[in-house]
C-alpha cells in the first residue's frame, strides 16, 4: 500500500509496496550475452520510468523472521552497519527495494518500523506477504544471517504536515488492507499525535483473523488514541465485529465530522483507496488532506 502502479500487480498497492515479481524459470548464470544485454537495457528503461536508483545496493543480514499471520511474515534486516540508510529514513510510509544477491528483480517493501525505532535498534522491519513463485516467497524462506541487498530509502512518505497541528485536525480516518498495515504501524508508532486528537480511527481489513497481522499491537495502538476497527470480508460465523470491506464499514458507521478539519491516511488495495477517497471528497474533505505514501 494503491508512482509504481504500472509496475505493480493490480492486486497490490504502492501503499503497501510489496512488489512480488514472479521468478522466471531460467538460470541467470546460463543466459546468453544477448539476453543479458537485453535485460540490462530493459531494466535501465524501467528504472528511469519509476525513478529508482538501482546503481547502489547495500548488503545486510537478516536479523529475525517470524510469522505475523497466514502468509504474512515479520522480517527484520540488520542495518546497523549502514548509517546512510538509517539517516535517510525520515518519514513513515517510505519504502525500499529488497533483493537477493543472485536475483536481479527486487521487491518494493514499505518499512514497518518507525524511523526512531529503526535508528535506535539498527534495523528495518517489514511485513512481507509470501506469494508462491515470487521474490517475496524467497525472502520469507530466509534464515538468520542470510544476506539480502537493499536499495536507498525511497518515497516521500506520509506528509503529516498536511493534517497538522492536531488541534486543527481533530478527526483522522486511517484505512488499511492486508499488508498495507505495514506503513500504518510506522505512522502510529512514530509519535503520530493521536492522543492529541479526539477522533482518530483505524479501519483495518483482512479476509479473516488468521490473515490479520499486528493483532498483538491493537491494545497499544488504542492506548495511544487510535480506535481500531477490524473488518473481515470472510469471517467465521462467530465473528461479531464488522464484516465486508473497510469502505462499506466506514459508510455504515456514519461518522459525524467537520470536513474542513478532517484528514485521512490510505494504505491498501487500489479499489479501496479510490472508494474511500470518493466518500471523503463527497463529504467535503480536501484531497490534499487524504495522505498516501506514493
Amino acid at each position: 500500500m494503491s508512482l509504481l502502479t504500472s509496475s505493480l500487480p493490480s492486486s497490490s498497492s504502492p501503499s503497501c509496496l510489496s512488489q512480488n515479481h514472479q521468478i522466471p524459470n531460467v538460470r541467470f548464470r546460463s543466459m546468453s550475452f544477448l539476453r543479458r544485454h537485453h535485460r540490462r537495457t530493459l531494466n535501465t528503461a524501467i528504472s528511469a520510468c519509476v525513478r529508482q536508483d538501482t546503481a547502489v545496493w547495500t548488503p545486510a543480514p537478516l536479523k529475525t523472521l517470524t510469522k505475523a499471520a497466514e502468509d504474512l511474515y515479520n522480517i527484520s534486516i540488520n542495518v546497523s552497519d549502514s548509517p546512510h540508510l538509517i539517516s535517510s529514513y525520515t518519514k513513515p510510509g517510505q519504502y525500499i527495494q529488497v533483493k537477493l544477491p543472485e536475483i536481479e528483480k527486487p521487491s518494493f517493501l514499505a518499512i514497518a518500523s518507525s524511523p526512531k525505532s529503526s535508528s535506535s535498534n539498527g534495523e528495518f522491519q517489514f511485513l512481507v506477504k509470501s506469494i508462491e513463485g515470487s521474490i517475496a516467497q524467497l525472502l520469507c524462506g530466509l534464515k538468520k544471517g542470510d544476506v539480502v541487498e537493499l536499495s536507498s530509502v525511497m518515497g516521500k512518505g506520509f506528509d503529516v504536515n498536511q493534517i497538522s497541528p492536531p488541534e486543527k485536525f481533530p478527526s483522522v480516518f486511517i484505512f488499511a488492507t492486508g499488508s498495507g498495515i505495514s506503513p500504518v504501524r510506522s505512522l502510529i508508532e512514530s509519535g503520530f499525535p493521536a492522543n492529541k486528537r479526539p477522533d482518530v480511527w483505524l479501519y483495518y481489513g483482512a479476509r479473516n483473523l488468521q490473515r490479520m497481522a499486528y493483532q498483538e499491537l491493537f491494545k497499544e495502538w488504542e492506548a495511544s488514541g487510535v480506535k481500531v476497527v477490524p473488518v473481515l470480508s470472510q469471517p467465521e460465523d462467530r465473528w461479531d465485529g464488522e464484516r465486508g470491506y473497510v469502505q462499506a464499514a466506514f459508510a455504515r458507521a456514519k461518522h459525524i465530522f467537520n470536513p474542513l478539519s478532517t484528514g485521512s491516511v490510505l494504505c491498501g488495495q487500489k479499489q479501496m483507496a479510490e472508494e474511500i477517497t470518493s466518500l471523503l471528497v463527497a463529504e467535503g474533505v480536501s484531497t490534499e488532506k487524504i495522505l498516501k505514501n506514493f
